[in-house]
């Protein structure tokens, strides 16, 4: 096969791809404006969804999840917005941790909204699921992590820095916690021209990024993805899957789930 056939082949491939994850994403939006339709943003629903244990009946145990869901609008047929929701050992009551790009300067909050709850009319998405001991510690690193957080002042949808660089900020500073976002998390591949090679998003793999518009993850997490200009293609070996834009991820179930004994 001469080259010019390969790469036909290889357009093809990818726009093919495009197309269904595109109109999966776009089938998955129909069935949310189906659920909140005639609702504007500050009536959209963002009641509990019961995926966080009740903290009263595991007061004794450490808990740390994480949640993504797409977006408000038109921008939920491309992106998700994630968040980490945590407590410790003897605690009755999650604290939660997301970015949010309007509303003040500093753009990390804190207990901004119910820890599982809808994100305005989305269904969260479980990514990480870890409980019990050694938990406590973890805990404490994802503290440290937010607190050095370097863009507490800014936030860009596209490419970033945004509420997916947070997490990816807390997945590199936390390999322990196996932390994988999808491939629709617009801003995880984010990395100033300073940083163009490091860990990527899940800390325990290598990425190169340019500016989060181009650039390659290879990782126990991740597989091998592809970015260009903030559209993430891949594979993922850990749990099999594609990784795709729009629709971030087919295939098995990739949350991370850890009970420590």
């Amino acid at each position: 096969m001469t080259f010019g056939k390969r790469l036909r082949t290889s357009l093809m491939v990818a726009l093919a791809a495009l197309a269904l994850s595109f109109g999966l994403s776009l089938a998955r939006a129909a069935i949310q404006s189906e659920n909140i339709q005639g609702q504007g943003w500050q009536t959209a629903p963002r009641h509990t969804t019961g995926l966080a244990p009740d903290p009263l009946q595991w007061r004794d145990t450490a808990i740390v999840q994480v949640y993504a869901a797409p977006t408000y609008g038109w921008r939920g047929l491309f992106a998700v917005h994630p968040w980490i929701i945590f407590k410790r050992a003897g605690e009755s009551d999650y604290t939660r941790y997301d970015v949010i790009g309007w509303g003040g300067d500093n753009v990390i909050r804190r207990d901004y909204a119910l820890p599982d709850g809808l994100w305005y009319g989305s269904q969260p998405t479980l990514l990480v699921d870890q409980r019990g001991v050694g938990v406590n510690g973890l805990v404490d690193q994802i503290e440290a992590a937010i607190t050095s957080y370097p863009y507490p002042h800014s936030y860009h949808a596209w490419p970033g820095p945004n509420s997916n660089t947070f997490l990816a900020h807390i997945g590199r500073e936390v390999p322990a916690l196996g932390l994988d976002l999808p491939a629709n998390a617009i801003g995880k591949d984010y990395r100033p021209l300073t940083q163009v090679f490091g860990r990527s998003s899940s800390g325990r793999g290598v990425q190169v990024s340019l500016f989060g518009l181009l650039g390659l993850s290879v990782g126990i997490e991740e597989g091998i993805e592809f970015n260009v200009l903030g559209l993430d293609f891949g594979v993922d070996f850990n749990s099999l899957g594609l990784r795709l834009p729009f629709i971030g991820r087919i295939g098995m179930d990739d949350t991370t789930r850890k009970m420590n004994n």
